[in-house]
């Protein structure tokens, strides 16, 4: 299982076995992570599940499609790698995955 590492905004760390297959949302939410609220459920629909992907990984995430673009704009202190977290596909390519959480969510 892929190894995902969500660090909130304080420096605790939460580093969660996840599934292949799910999203990095829906493996907070699973595990519990504190800082992702997830409203929509995972529908791209509001910005309560962004995250921040380090610097290390943004190649290998690739580019946010643009309905999730948009909904950035909704996002707390949106910046060029934040992305929603329900938006990321969990693979083996993943494992390691670094996200940090915003101070908020929006």
């Amino acid at each position: 299982m892929p190894k995902i590492t969500y660090i909130e905004q304080n420096g605790t760390e939460h580093a969660v076995d996840a599934e292949e297959g799910v999203s990095v949302m829906e493996a907070a939410v699973k595990n519990m992570v504190p800082g992702i609220d997830a409203d929509c459920g995972g529908a791209c629909a509001c910005a309560t599940c962004h995250v921040y992907v380090d610097d290390a990984w943004a190649g290998k995430i690739g580019k946010p499609e643009a309905m999730e673009e948009s909904m950035l704009d909704f996002a707390y202190e949106p910046k060029e790698n934040s992305r929603l977290s329900c938006q990321l596909k969990i693979t083996s390519e993943l494992d390691g995955l670094i996200v940090r959480l915003p101070e908020f969510q929006g």
